[in-house]
């Protein structure tokens, strides 16, 4: 079952059991999907490309997806963070649960030892020696690792490894 599949299924079963706040968060992600469905569309060579093509005419792939996921799961970290600090426990408690429900829908994390791992393997395997080379692992990594890994924070670590 694809990306989009699991969550269709999870909206329905949202709304059978007349679970509000989920159903929100799964809407929300529809949403989502929808709109960069549109942008797909609108982009200049996606006929060209096929763009839904690929897809079975549905529109984005599950790595587009999954990337869209987590972006929207970084929002949610960063707003619950402001609702903290502003002393808005319970909308920082909102955006939680939010972030969990989306959170359903991607890969499996990479834990700290799992990431330096990767890194060093992207790292010899690319025979990259330089901080030069930094673009490179960070794009294999991309590749190898779609949405298990926050690449923000990844990128000291390369960054680590190149220089010393």
């Amino acid at each position: 079952m694809d990306l989009r599949d699991r969550i269709a299924a999870a909206t329905k079963d949202a709304m059978k059991a007349r679970d509000a706040a989920r159903l929100s968060t799964l809407r929300l992600i529809g949403a989502g999907i929808k709109d960069r469905d549109i942008a797909a569309r609108s982009e200049p060579g996606a006929a060209a490309s096929g763009a839904g093509a690929a897809t079975g005419g549905q529109g984005v792939g599950d790595d587009d997806l999954i990337a869209l996921l987590s972006k929207m799961v970084k929002q949610r970290q960063e707003s619950a963070r402001a609702f903290e600090e502003g002393g808005r426990i319970e909308l920082a408690e909102r955006e939680m649960a939010e972030m969990k429900v989306i959170q359903e829908f991607l890969p499996r994390q990479l834990d700290p030892s799992e990431v330096a791992a990767a890194v060093d393997k992207a790292v010899a395997d690319l025979g990259a020696g330089s901080v030069r080379d930094m673009g490179r692992v960070m794009g294999e990594l991309r590749a190898r690792h779609a949405g298990q890994m926050d690449f923000g924070a990844v990128g000291a670590l390369v960054k680590s490894r190149l220089m010393g």
